[in-house]
């Protein structure tokens, strides 16, 4: 079973940096599939940023620009390096995985269906 995990949130001014971190564990064969997500009190999770088995990365226009999404192949841990921060990036930050499954018609990752426990970014003024 795949689990992930997120660490690296905090407090910092607007303007200023963190860098996210996604770690994984159990069998990633075909987890090929990961991504960021945002979540405020009320309103359901949202997209930041993916990166395919392809290594085709895919941002919100919110945040290109400031943030940068990779992936370290041998731990298959996922990062998220944010800069520029705004207060309103604070967010509960979540990982994501899903399989990249092929058939006819071709590949494609499937709905993201493992989700870590969240990191919250709170960004002040």
């Amino acid at each position: 079973e795949v689990q992930l995990q997120e660490s690296g949130g905090g407090s910092v001014e607007a303007g200023g940096s963190l860098r996210l971190s996604c770690a994984t564990s159990g069998d990633m064969d075909h987890f090929y599939c990961m991504g960021w997500f945002v979540q405020v009190p009320g309103k359901i999770r949202e997209g930041v940023a993916s990166i395919d088995n392809l290594g085709r990365i895919n941002y919100a226009n919110a945040v290109k620009g400031r943030f940068t999404i990779s992936k370290d192949s041998t731990t298959n841990t996922l990062y998220l390096q944010m800069n520029s921060l705004k207060p309103e990036d604070t967010a509960m930050y979540f990982c994501a995985a899903s399989q990249w499954v092929c058939g006819f018609g071709g590949c494609y990752c499937q709905k993201y269906n493992t989700w870590g426990q969240g990191t919250r970014v709170t960004v002040s003024s």
